[in-house]
């Protein structure tokens, strides 16, 4: 049932960004991101649906709009992407920083 050794085991190289589909059914996606030192999540956005963040390793720098809002999360935290905001993440560490991301509803399902 627990998904989350699979996101435990992603190895991202430096300035790497890997990833993993830990749940995808017809409403939800929720995706682990591991990224690397360096490593940049470009901002992007998902019109339809709402993004939620849940950091689970290490301290990430969280993206909103473009480029404009930066925060920094630490594990455990939650971050709220609501629809059609533009939204990514940078590792600014010298360690692995994981996280999760769940989509929905998925493009398309409505």
């Amino acid at each position: 049932m627990d998904r989350y050794p699979e996101a435990a085991g992603l190895a991202p190289e430096e300035g790497e960004v890997v990833t993993a589909e830990l749940v995808v059914t017809d409403d939800v996606l929720v995706k682990a991101f591991a990224l690397g030192p360096g490593a940049v999540l470009e901002p992007h956005e998902h019109g339809d649906s709402t993004n939620v963040f849940h950091v689970l390793e290490g301290s990430l720098i969280v993206i909103q709009g473009d480029g404009e809002e930066e925060e920094r999360v630490e594990a455990p935290g939650v971050v709220l992407h609501e629809r059609g905001v533009p939204h990514g993440a940078r590792n600014d560490t010298e360690d692995v920083v994981r996280f999760t991301a769940s989509l929905c509803p998925l493009p398309g399902s409505g």
